[in-house]
């Protein structure tokens, strides 16, 4: 990874579903413009991977193996965090669970429960632990990956859809709360990416037709730079990238 802009350099990162997908290699972009990232997953292989491709860069990170529907585990990481660092520069709110396709009426109750803890709940918590730190940042940005199926709401998709308009809203708030300071916050839609998320949805479909999660990383660590002004905004990959209100 030569000829890499150094933008992120000794700038502090917290990446999400840091072990596979575009989390992954969201992190490995971030380390490789010089960014202390601070890896947080469930699946420690994933993690220990993670690790030994950014120490090969010469650089370091901070592997969390942690379930993101744990509260009470986020709220430790701020503490830690604060601790060490004083301060959050970037987060990116990668992690979220397909769930079920169904209909409405058939999705079980405990599908529901699952999905929301993990797509929405938890990045209220990592937002109610991490807002302190992110504000003591010269320029902190906060970006949660979304999707067009937010607003699409397709039949069979509601679970997925219905909590990813729920990140949309509660992204939304929160880049207001933010407007008088020098944090951002907002979403991004990656579009069609090569992962198992895209496989479950879709398990018919040649996965070489769709970009690898390397090829959006770079947009999406983009977004956590000091230069990515915008707040409020979707990211949307589908549409080269341009930015549209919230």
């Amino acid at each position: 990874m030569t000829d890499v802009k150094q933008d992120l350099h000794d700038r502090v990162v917290v990446v999400t579903g840091a072990s596979r997908g575009i989390g992954y290699f969201a992190a490995r972009e971030a380390a490789a413009r010089g960014a202390h990232v601070i890896a947080v997953a469930r699946t420690v292989g994933g993690l220990e991977d993670l690790d030994d491709e950014i120490r090969a860069m010469g650089n370091s990170a901070t592997l969390v193996p942690a379930d993101l529907r744990d509260g009470e585990g986020i709220d430790q990481l701020g503490g830690a965090i604060h601790a060490r660092w004083g301060r959050v520069d970037g987060i990116i709110a990668n992690a979220g669970a397909l769930g079920i396709l169904s209909p409405v009426s058939h999705i079980p109750p405990k599908d529901v429960e699952t999905v929301m803890d993990l797509n929405v709940t938890s990045i209220f918590r990592l937002i109610r632990s991490l807002d302190v730190l992110l504000r003591q940042s010269d320029a902190g940005r906060f970006v949660a990956l979304s999707s067009a199926a937010a607003e699409s709401a397709r039949p069979f998709w509601a679970l997925y859809s219905a909590s990813k308009a729920a990140v949309n809203a509660l992204v939304k708030s929160y880049a207001g709360e933010l407007a008088q300071t020098k944090a951002t916050a907002n979403v991004i839609y990656p579009g069609a990416v090569r992962t198992q998320m895209r496989a479950k949805a879709f398990p018919g479909e040649d996965p070489k037709s769709l970009p690898h999660p390397s090829d959006v990383a770079k947009a999406v660590v983009d977004t956590i730079g000091p230069e990515f002004m915008e707040n409020g905004m979707i990211v949307d990959l589908n549409d080269e990238g341009r930015t549209r209100p919230l």
